[in-house]
């Protein structure tokens, strides 16, 4: 599945449109970083990759940043701890 995720910057999210359902990733910047308060796909758009696609994207967007992540939300946490080429970004 190729997803084309965007970055909304008013609402401090990305997302996308999977299955006909918005999937996103809430996060809140605070200084020097951000925190990934939230993902939500919908059950129609799960066990794709979507989330695990905007915690991929939010994360890029960071160390391009130079910013570190508070994985707040369990499911980024729990990415994060899976994917330890991120571990860098951890707040």
């Amino acid at each position: 599945m190729s997803l084309d995720i965007q970055h909304n910057r008013a609402a401090q999210r990305f997302e996308v449109e999977a299955e006909g359902t918005l999937c996103v990733l809430d996060y809140t910047l605070a200084e020097g970083g951000m925190a990934i308060t939230r993902t939500l796909v919908p059950p129609p758009a799960g066990g794709r990759g979507v989330a695990g696609e905007l915690v991929r994207t939010a994360l890029d967007f960071a160390r391009a940043k130079g910013w570190k992540v508070a994985p707040l939300c369990s499911y980024a946490e729990a990415w994060m701890a899976r994917h330890p080429d991120y571990a860098d970004l951890r707040a």
